[in-house]
Formats: structure tokens, sequence, C-alpha cells
């Protein structure tokens, strides 16, 4: 895949400018937080919530006892879950893009370099070793960021710097992982803690509090943020590493900068919960259809579609039966015929 083939030929069908669809998924981002909170095995009625919040801010008045219980039930429940279904979709997202970008490829994937599977073998671990929940976080963090090291490492291991040698380490890297990981569970207790490492894998918002948005917020927004601003310089990475230098994009520096960042954001939503495909891969497709291929507009506009599209499949894990499915199922289910869909769109750009 060349720099021209991604920067061009995408099927452009909307009306509106790029920016001014851009500042559409703004508008939607806080309705698909609303609608978020409605959901769930209570639900509730627009008008409902709204009385509630107009209560909270000492504007309307609400009768005490469906006050008490609407405030357990979203400020409690659901608040907390919500917001990180849209980080965690958002920096999933976001990650996904810049890595498309560095690669110059539309097919990679937040766990191009193995990141994933480094951080589901450092929970893994940290659950058959501790019984701390903050050491098996730390555990994932770790995970995540050697399983890159590894992978940079094996990539510049020749003393060649190419993005095809870094995918290979990457998928080299990958496969270490993956492999022990599967050792890990194989040593697991098959009673206790194999069951808790399956349905962590497996991706659930159930056990996100504020407590762990107040740890990590601040530094996957602050990677998302770093890897937006960095979009001028990944526009003139797409048109080649000589042009950009000659533009006086430093190619090296910023080819690293954007892998830690995406690595480190990529690390802290499988850190906070769990295994989650797809969302790297499919929304910023979709951004490129709504938006266009220049990166200063398509990575905030996948991180709003990431965040919309984790909290629709968040909606439909809690909704869909009596029993929660784990989000990481619900996104590979819903995920994959989407893509499908992009594909046949953006087909016709790669002259198929």
């Amino acid at each position: 895949m060349t720099g021209a083939a991604l920067a061009g030929g995408w099927p452009r069908r909307w009306s509106l400018s790029s920016r001014g669809q851009l500042g559409l998924l703004c508008l939607l981002l806080p309705l698909g937080l609303y609608l978020a909170l409605l959901v769930g095995r209570y639900p509730l009625a627009p008008g409902q919530l709204l009385a509630f919040l107009l209560a909270q801010a000492g504007i309307g008045t609400m009768a005490p006892e469906q006050f008490d219980l609407i405030h357990t039930l979203v400020w409690e429940i659901r608040l907390p879950r919500v917001l990180a279904a849209a980080l965690i979709g958002a920096a999933l997202a976001v990650s996904g893009a810049a890595y498309q970008a560095v690669f110059i490829n539309p097919l990679v994937s937040p766990g191009i370099l193995g990141v994933l599977a480094g951080s589901s073998f450092g929970a893994a671990l940290g659950m058959v070793f501790f019984s701390s929940w903050l050491l098996v976080q730390l555990g994932s963090v770790l995970g995540g960021c050697a399983a890159v090291a590894v992978g940079l490492g094996i990539g510049r291991l020749f003393g060649v710097q190419s993005r095809m040698m870094l995918v290979l380490g990457g998928i080299f890297s990958g496969a270490l992982f993956s492999g022990l990981l599967a050792l890990v569970k194989y040593l697991a207790d098959p009673y206790e803690q194999l069951p808790a490492i399956v349905y962590w894998l497996m991706g659930s918002l159930g056990q996100a509090g504020f407590d762990d948005l107040a740890l990590y917020a601040p530094w996957i927004l602050g990677s998302v943020l770093i890897l937006a601003l960095l979009g001028r310089a990944l526009d003139a990475l797409a048109m080649g590493e000589d042009t950009a230098a000659t533009l006086g994009v430093s190619v090296a520096r910023i080819q690293l900068l954007v892998i830690l960042c995406a690595t480190l954001a990529s690390a802290l939503t499988v850190s906070l919960a769990g295994m989650i495909g797809w969302v790297g891969l499919l929304a910023p497709h979709i951004a490129r259809l709504l938006i266009g291929p220049l990166n200063r507009l398509l990575i905030p506009a996948s991180a709003l579609l990431g965040a919309l599209f984790l909290l629709a499949a968040d909606a439909v894990s809690r909704t869909l039966s009596s029993a929660e499915l784990p989000i990481g199922v619900v996104t590979e289910l819903v995920g994959l015929p989407l893509f499908l869909l992009v594909l046949r769109n953006v087909r016709r750009g790669w002259g198929g």
C-alpha cells in the first residue's frame, strides 16, 4: 500500500465539508453519552434522566426516593462504565489511526506491534501470582510495553530501519507473547484463576470505576492529544519519508513518538477493560469515508467514532440478554459485518 493509495481515492458521498462532519461528530458524542445512561437492565426514560440531572444541579426538584434510586443507578453504576467506554473507544481508534499512518497501511491495528498480546500476558501473569488488582493492571501495562520493545528490537536487529522490519518484529512479538499467555493459562488454577483470565480477556467494563478513570484518563487523554497534534507531521509522512524530511519533519523521531503514544494508550485500555477488538481497525476506516485522509482531521474523527462505537457496543452488551455479555465479544460480532460493508466501499479507492 502506497502513500498515494492511502491518501486518495476514498469515496466522498457526504455533502457536508470535512470540518462540518467533524463538528457533527462532536455534537453526537454528548448525545451518545446521554443515551448510554438510559439503557440497561433497568431502563430510564429520557425525561427521568433529565429531571435527575436538573435536580442534581439544584435547578429542579425530585422525590427523594426516586432521586436516590436514579443516583445509585446512574452515578455509581452506569456513569463510570459509560465514561470508560468512550475513553477506551477513543484511545483504541486513535491508536489504530496512528499506526496506520506510520506504516502507511490501512489494514494494521493497535495489535500490530504485539501490544495487546503483551498486555494480556502481563495481566494474566498478575492474576496468577498476585491478589492485588492494581498489580494486575500494572502487569498489563508493563507487558504491553515489553512486547513493543521486543518488536522494535527485532525490527532493528538487522540494522535496517524500515516499516516492513517493524511489522515483522511486531508479528514475532505478538506470537511470542501469545505463546507465553497460553502457557500462563495452562499453569493457572482451572477452578479460580483460569475462568477469571478467560473472562477478562473477553473484555468487560463492569469493573471500571471513578478511581480507575482518575488513574488512567490523564495518561490516555494525554497520549490521544499528542497523537492528534502530530496529525500534520503524519500527513507529511504519508507523502514519503524523503519528502517529509525535506519539509523539516524528523521522520525517525516522529515515528518513535507516535509508536510510544499509541502503545501506551493501547496498553492502558487493555489494563482497564481487557481485550476489545475491531475498534482500532474499524473506526479509522469509517472516519476516512466521512472526513477524508488528512490525519489532522482523521485522528480527532477516529477518536469520536471510536467512542461512539464502543458506547453502542456497551449498550448492546448490557441489554441483549439478562446476563451481561463481554463487550469484546460484542465488538467482534458487530465489527466484522461492519468492516465488510466498509471494505465494499473503499475497495473502489484501491483500484478494485
